[in-house]
């Protein structure tokens, strides 16, 4: 029996996926990555009995990165990236090992079908999975087909199975298109990143922003947010009149009037019209008009449409927003949220989603009403030949989805149903008044029929009185002319719905895009988010947008950057060559870049104006290994330790807090020791400003602390505190931290694992002695005698934190994800030795006794 293949995006659509196309009759088991399952059942494929094996990737495969000395900002010139710097793909998440589990569940496969998601980046996973699968395939015969894409856009019976009936191929011009943008952005936006992250921390001391990033599409986002500020901040009021005239309809009720002049700046002007029209008694009707107009049904629904509400009516960031989406997307509420297309082809069932609703308790009613009466063609939108709109497929109620993704979920239907409603309808009356020379106008509205706006209720018009009921020639009472003063207002700062309306306008990003570029500049601190979901830039924000327009102001405007989308666009429908594209884009960039660098003074100048140097940054906390004075901390993102008298800067770790280590210094270079820790109940090493940014050994990287240092003898470093390899990752070492008294804590070097042991005693040492079992070092414990765990009234003991039995019932294991099984099986628990540059310790295939693990391994098994 031949085998077929299908993978899917995420792990829960393969299981949806699964689930349908075998009818419930499947078999489950974990993949040896631990993450994504494997479905397997038989049935038909091609004509012929197969067994179908239904697993699933978590969204890209592999990731863009440069090679070996490229990756390191001090090894190379920024410029090289452009093209000098070689590229490799590389696994995006290692430590799922998704190449691994794809080419296992791959071998000797006949068939394969990909159920990645149907966009560009979906065409583009396709190919990483191919690139992992088809090796280790079965060898199809002369001519068989054995690649498959199945095109789908919800996660309903129909489209499924439908789907599967109409396999076709992967579309390899999309899939390029992709890579040419994965390229492009890591190039350019490494190259700018780099040259002025490093030219303006290491001048500037509160920037408060780890990263000075540049990104081809992330700068025009900036951009926006900041001309906007700039309009604001060049705004000047200015004063102006109206009149304002107020009639009596009956003895209840009065008009008032709106002065068809609108308003004039001229104060002598405006009380001129003023004493003209005050004395009139009596206003005369001119004309009158009564017209029934009607307010349009929404178009279809699709993505930026759906951000673009969420931040403004949901308060929902575009990035959470999309991330919501996708989940209710997975579970098959909805259709694929990822769309450009306002327009429904004349073969969709718009019924059936519409009945999934005749029984929901808030509109069910509507839905009943429409599916008897007949619907209403959707309105002609825009095709962009991707997916339909967003649709919701399946009916749900606030208490199954809860919170934002209900929220989210309402508004998706609501507008769905809207768009088969009716248009609204209603009468709009005008009366045209004169007073005395001047014309004055009175407008009202009422509605004849609801029609959508039943279902979107915020979309109502406005409720106005009824107009009384006159003609030409009729005349009311004047109860008041008056003059009023008034002043123009600037512009608010943009909303996150107005910045994605001026993102697609230009073209900057895609709908799948969007929502990171917002993010981004969020997250790197060049604007914040304010109420309403307003973007105010921040004065870092400010000043590298007007640095470009200095410099050149086509790296800041949305020009450059559109034009570079459509020549992706036309990639990915075969009409341009992937190679050329990418050539001219790198060499227009790197020329730009080269500008840039010479240039960078201009934007240094307006930097000196805002942002205070390094040498007036900071306190006063550790001594330089070098001068000996006090170097100072500062504290803002990035943290980092500046020597005003040597005129170094040595950076951090951050997301921690810093401070002196007990005085200590290096045995190295005579440096103070400080203390990085993320808290009381998490993990703290010490580490040596100088060795943690030139690193003296070979096997240490930068940015360790001493908890990675290999130094033989100096009694904070690895040699002299770690206890024996990581019961989770495969390259750390479980690391006692001395600071950390009388809540002991022994610590992963590399991973997040903390284990909290021996609370209240009074003194623990890493002993020279190793374990027998597994040969991890052993600890000499001196407990506090009032409240000593050993019988007898003992207060030392000495043993191995894996396997003594009197040391397991005081371990407790925090911060820890699950084990991976391939982690499981022979050596791969044992323990670590203490010298430096060693190996894991122990023969191969021993492993510690199941029995003798608990206290730890426990938390995994």
């Amino acid at each position: 029996m031949k085998t077929v293949l299908m993978v899917a995006e995420k792990p829960s659509l393969a299981q949806s996926i699964a689930r349908i196309l075998s009818r419930g009759s499947m078999s489950s088991r974990k993949g040896l990555n631990g993450t994504c399952s494997v479905h397997e059942y038989t049935g038909t494929f091609t004509g012929q009995l197969v067994r179908f094996k239904m697993t699933s990737v978590c969204g890209h495969v592999m990731t863009l990165d440069f090679l070996g000395k490229y990756n390191k900002w001090d090894k190379v010139d920024p410029a090289e990236l452009f093209s000098q710097a070689p590229t490799e793909k590389k696994e995006a998440n290692p430590k799922l090992n998704m190449v691994k589990f794809l080419q296992v569940e791959g071998k000797g496969c006949d068939y394969i079908v990909l159920w990645l998601d149907c966009d560009k980046e979906g065409e583009n996973i396709c190919f990483e999975v191919l690139d992992a699968v088809l090796p280790v395939m079965n060898q199809a015969h002369s001519g068989e087909k054995t690649v498959f894409r199945a095109r789908f856009s919800s996660i309903t019976d129909t489209d499924i199975c439908t789907a599967m009936v109409r396999l076709g191929e992967p579309d390899h011009n999309e899939a390029l298109s992709v890579d040419a943008r994965q390229e492009l952005d890591l190039r350019i936006g490494c190259a700018f990143t780099r040259f002025q992250t490093k030219y303006f921390q290491g001048k500037y001391g509160n920037l408060d922003s780890s990263l000075i990033s540049f990104g081809p599409c992330q700068t025009p986002t900036l951009g926006f947010c900041v001309e906007r500020h700039d309009k604001i901040q060049s705004f000047k009021p200015e004063t102006y009149w109206v009149l304002q005239a107020k009639v009596d309809a009956d003895k209840d009720r009065s008009l008032l009037l709106d002065w068809d002049r609108v308003r004039v700046f001229d104060r002598e002007i405006a009380q001129m019209f003023l004493n003209m029209t005050k004395l009139e008694k009596e206003a005369q009707v001119e004309a009158t008009s009564r017209k029934e107009k009607a307010k349009q049904r929404p178009l279809a629904l699709n993505t930026v449409e759906m951000l673009r509400v969420a931040s403004s009516s949901l308060g929902m960031g575009p990035q959470h927003a999309m991330q919501t989406a996708e989940r209710l997307y997975t579970q098959g509420y909805i259709s694929y949220p990822r769309t450009e297309t306002t327009h429904y082809p004349e073969s969709f069932d718009l019924k059936g989603p519409l009945r999934q609703q005749a029984n929901h308790p808030y509109w069910a009613d509507t839905v009943k009403r429409l599916l008897a009466e007949g619907i209403n063609r959707p309105r002609k939108g825009h095709d962009a030949g991707d997916h339909p709109p967003i649709t919701p497929m399946k009916s749900a109620t606030e208490a199954e989805l809860g919170g934002e993704a209900w929220r989210l979920y309402e508004y998706i239907t609501r507008h769905f149903i809207a768009t088969v409603s009716h248009d609204c309808k209603y009468l709009q009356s005008t009366i045209s008044f004169r007073i005395g020379p001047e014309r004055f106008t009175c407008t009202g509205k009422t509605v004849i029929s609801p029609g959508f706006t039943e279902i979107m209720p915020w979309q109502s018009v406005p409720l106005e009185e009824s107009l009384p009921t006159c003609q030409r020639g009729d005349t009311f009472a004047v109860a008041e002319v008056k003059m009023l003063e008034k002043q123009t207002s600037p512009p608010d700062y943009l909303t996150e719905a107005e910045l994605i309306t001026l993102m697609e306008k230009h073209g900057i990003g895609t709908d799948a895009s969007i929502p990171v570029h917002i993010n981004n500049i969020c997250q790197r601190n060049y604007v914040v988010v304010e109420s309403g979901r307003r973007l105010k830039p921040t004065n870092l924000g400010i000043v590298l947008v007007h640095g470009y327009y200095k410099i050149d102001a086509e790296l800041v405007l949305p020009t450059i950057r559109s034009a570079v989308e459509k020549q992706l666009n036309l990639i990915a429908q075969g009409k341009a060559d992937y190679r050329q594209v990418l050539g001219h884009t790198l060499d227009v960039f790197k020329r730009k870049f080269h500008y840039f660098v010479d240039s960078i003074a201009g934007m240094d100048e307006l930097m000196e104006v805002s942002f205070s140097p390094l040498a007036a940054t900071g306190k006063p906390l550790s001594r330089c290994g070098k001068c000996h004075r006090f170097m100072k901390y500062i504290q803002a993102k990035p943290s980092r330790l500046h020597c005003s008298h040597c005129d170094e800067t040595y950076t951090l770790p951050q997301n921690g807090t810093i401070k002196l280590y007990k005085e200590l210094r290096c045995p190295l270079d005579d440096f103070e020791l400080v203390l990085w820790s993320s808290g009381s109940r998490g993990k703290s090493y010490p580490l040596c400003p100088y060795c943690s940014n030139h690193p003296p050994f070979r096997d240490m990287k930068k940015g360790t602390g001493c908890n990675e240092c290999t130094h033989p003898t100096c009694q904070h470093s690895l040699s002299m505190l770690g206890i024996g390899q990581c019961v989770e990752c495969e390259s750390g070492v479980l690391v006692l931290d001395p600071t950390s008294g009388p809540k002991w804590r022994v610590a992963c070097n590399r991973c997040s694992v903390v284990a909290h042991c021996f609370e209240n005693a009074h003194r623990v040492r890493v002993s020279a002695d190793t374990c027998g079992t597994c040969e991890a070092a052993l600890l000499d414990v001196d407990f506090n005698k009032a409240r000593s765990p050993l019988p007898g009234d003992g207060t030392q003991h000495t043993g191995c934190v894996f396997c003594d039995p009197v040391f397991q019932e005081l371990v407790e294991l925090k911060h820890a994800a699950s084990c991976h099984p391939m982690h499981r099986g022979p050596g791969r628990r044992q323990g670590r030795g203490r010298g430096r540059g060693r190996k894991p310790a122990g023969k191969p295939g021993t492993r510690r006794p199941k029995d003798k693990m608990s206290a730890l391994a426990a938390y995994f098994v």
